[in-house]
């Protein structure tokens, strides 16, 4: 009688493994490109940084009723 061969001798378990692992590779791919490539950029505008949050900077509000460009100073001539 034949022995069973050893689970890591078969093909499904490294086929089924197949998928998580490469997740697992370009998820430690894209954490090194973030760290490397964008970690020391300048905050732009309309955002405020506290700690490690950067948070959207709330723009002026228009007051009710008026359309957006009446709220605006007129320009200099």
């Amino acid at each position: 009688m034949d022995q069973p061969r050893p689970w890591w001798r078969e093909p499904w378990p490294w086929i089924l493994l197949a998928g998580p692992l490469a997740a697992l590779a370009a998820c430690a791919v894209t954490i090194y490109l973030a760290v490397t490539q964008f970690g020391g950029q300048d905050i732009t505008e309309g955002a405020r940084k506290r700690g490690l949050v950067v948070e959207p900077v709330a723009a002026p509000r228009q007051p009710a009723g008026q359309p957006a460009d009446a709220a605006a100073p007129p320009a200099a001539r």
